[in-house]
């Protein structure tokens, strides 16, 4: 591939797959306990937890980059403690592309997982505690095994989600050669240039392959999990 990329592009590759697989990774913990607790648990303000999951989906991806800015900018509140503090920096730089794009990717990831949790029979998980299991261990060994073609699939999208992120990441770092330039900035940098549109669709080429790719992988794995479980099941039944 490299005989087929030039440097540029492939470092925008290398990036983008860098920014999903650390967005994707990092966004699962967090997700799992927010779609656990808006399909399983009552509390005050359930709706509005809803919604702020959510809203990065409703917004332009412009304003979700600026809010980061002003938020995780070195100026900002918490940009200016982290830096301070850990001298962690994250506008203008890969890993604020990693928050820019997990935070696009997550009502994604929340959601096919929301609807993993939403699917157990709650039956099964009283079943469990009434043998004495406490909550964790229930999530353990009853619904987390079920759900995981859900997780997958929140995996996927998130990672994909990722991989095509564009507006709240360009707003957030910028589009710099190398060092926060992205398959999607790198495809809209091309395509500003005249000449460039070669260059456009080969990583236009990249981007399918990659997302086709991780589909296929994860209808495969889900696929696997879900003979696992009932294999499971069976021979407990038997």
């Amino acid at each position: 591939m490299s005989d087929w990329l030039s440097q540029a592009e492939w470092q925008a590759v290398v990036l983008s797959l860098r920014v999903a697989f650390w967005a994707a990774l990092l966004g699962l913990p967090p997700a799992l306990l927010v779609a656990h607790a808006l399909a399983r648990w009552r509390f005050p303000g359930k709706a509005l937890l809803n919604g702020v999951v959510h809203l990065p989906l409703i917004l332009p991806p412009v304003v979700t980059g600026y809010l980061l800015l002003i938020g995780f900018g070195r100026r900002g509140p918490i940009g200016a403690l982290l830096e301070d503090w850990f001298g962690i920096v994250l506008a203008f730089r890969w890993t604020g592309a990693v928050l820019a794009a997990g935070i696009m990717a997550f009502p994604l990831t929340v959601r096919a997982i929301r609807l993993a949790i939403e699917s157990v029979d709650p039956r099964l998980e009283q079943a469990a505690a009434t043998l004495g299991a406490n909550r964790v261990r229930v999530f353990a060994t009853v619904t987390l095994p079920l759900i995981l073609p859900g997780i997958l699939a929140g995996v996927v999208l998130g990672f994909a989600k990722a991989m095509g992120e564009f507006g709240a990441t360009i707003t957030f770092v910028s589009n710099i050669p190398g060092q926060t330039q992205t398959l999607p900035s790198a495809i809209y940098a091309f395509l500003q240039v005249p000449g460039g549109e070669a260059q456009a669709l080969r990583l236009v080429g990249v981007a399918v392959a990659v997302s086709m790719t991780a589909l296929l992988v994860s209808e495969w794995l889900a696929r696997r999990v879900a003979r696992r479980i009932g294999q499971d099941h069976g021979g407990r039944d038997a």
